[in-house]
């Protein structure tokens, strides 16, 4: 989705862009149920330039069954009429016509009740039937409604207030978790300076959960693996920062370090960014595979091998933050719930290898899914590399409950 809609023409801004980018969003967010819809009235499927206008009326009329303007029906209609006319022809404009105006009363039905079965709420809130049915079994009828309902709802858009020695300007709406901040509808010229010089970092609140779990402290050896795009790698370091002394020099034991090891790759350039912007400890890179040896890695760069504080924010199935990644839920595959964990598990097997004694490691996935959070954990302590490590916190952020994205959090202690 970010690269379909990284091909938008530059030219497109302001609100056009905006509405663009909503109507994208949309038609992927509801594109089950609308496309169901369609199947209904068209025995087969139009050319793909006629097939978007209706996707696209398809949103518009979900969208126009929450308001009251008794004219809107009509205007979509009329609209998605005139772009079939323009992207297809005549004949096709007329289909487009019939069946839009046919369409409006499917969509504006009201959601089905808790006591209906898998594909009914798969079809309505536009999620696969397979993964409904796993909510329905981890979370019951209404934690899996809920949590259908959430990921339906446009995501707002938070960010971290980093220039802490400053109060943040008004644009900025304060959230119930501080130091994040809403940014409203509409604001977006009055923010973007703000986020160029690094005073605001687009973040959502849950990201703070493994670096709450892992507090890393002054003077400490921290190392964030799997860190891009470094988000948390920031958050690791504006999280020191704070407690470092006044007057300490990043070269300083008294400040510590931050190393950030990612895979090479196109994401390297943002974590590069990110880590830039990092004060008050020092900091390094390294491109490493973590599932290869990596001490002879640090050797070369002359980094320790062993590490005070690990976090280890793993590949998932993004579960957690759907309403951010709404093309996720059409691109995951019930398959995937055995690959990840199986990564998952070799990946913390590594991570744990650079736990010195008496040190902490923080696992943490964007995953509401148990496969990939308690499960992982579970066969890990179960295992011999786990044998030193003691699960001390757990932290489970179910959206629909915790009022930001989801994912799991845990804290393990290893032995001195």
């Amino acid at each position: 989705m970010d690269a379909l809609l990284d091909t938008l023409p530059r030219t497109l801004v302001g609100a056009e862009r905006a509405r663009c980018q909503h109507l994208v969003l949309g038609v992927i967010r509801h594109f089950g149920r609308i496309d169901r819809a369609l199947g209904r009235l068209i025995s087969h499927a139009p050319r793909f330039q006629t097939r978007a206008v209706l996707l696209v009326a398809g949103f518009e009329l979900i969208e126009a069954a929450q308001d009251a303007d008794d004219g809107r029906v009509a205007r979509i209609v009329h609209h998605a009429v005139e772009r079939a006319k323009s992207l297809a022809s005549p004949a096709e404009a007329r289909l487009v016509n019939a069946v839009v105006r046919r369409l409006a009363p499917l969509l504006a039905q009201p959601a089905p009740t808790l006591n209906v079965d898998a594909a009914e709420l798969g079809e309505y809130f536009s999620h696969p039937d397979w993964l409904v049915r796993s909510w329905l079994a981890q979370f019951g009828p209404e934690g899996t409604r809920a949590l259908l309902e959430w990921n339906q709802r446009p995501a707002p858009i938070y960010a971290r207030w980093r220039a802490t020695s400053t109060p943040p300007p008004a644009p900025l709406q304060a959230s119930r978790w501080p130091g994040f901040f809403e940014i409203p509808s509409g604001q977006w010229a009055a923010v973007e300076p703000l986020l160029k010089s690094g005073a605001l970092y687009l973040q959502d609140p849950a990201t703070r959960l493994p670096v709450e779990l892992l507090d890393p402290k002054p003077g400490e050896s921290l190392l964030d693996l799997c860190a891009a795009p470094g988000g948390k790698s920031l958050l690791l370091a504006d999280h020191v920062a704070a407690k470092v002394p006044a007057g300490t020099t990043t070269s300083s034991p008294a400040a510590g370090r931050l190393v950030a090891v990612d895979l090479p790759g196109a994401r390297l350039d943002r974590l590069k960014e990110n880590l830039a912007r990092a004060t008050g400890l020092d900091v390094a890179l390294v491109q490493a595979d973590l599932l290869e040896p990596i001490g002879p890695i640090f050797r070369e760069h002359q980094l320790p091998e062993l590490y005070d504080a690990v976090l280890l924010d793993v590949p998932c199935s993004n579960t957690g933050v759907m309403r951010h990644r709404v093309d996720v839920k059409w691109r995951l595959q019930p398959g995937d719930f055995r690959k990840h964990p199986a990564q998952q598990l070799s990946l913390l097997h590594a991570a744990a290898r650079l736990v010195r004694p008496g040190g902490r490691l923080a696992y943490s996935t964007c995953s509401i899914d148990s496969e990939e959070n308690e499960h992982v954990v579970r066969r890990f302590l179960a295992g011999k590399a786990g044998g030193p490590f003691q699960l001390v916190r757990t932290e489970i952020s179910l959206p629909w409950v915790a009022g930001h994205d989801g994912g799991g959090a845990f804290l393990l202690e290893k032995s001195s």
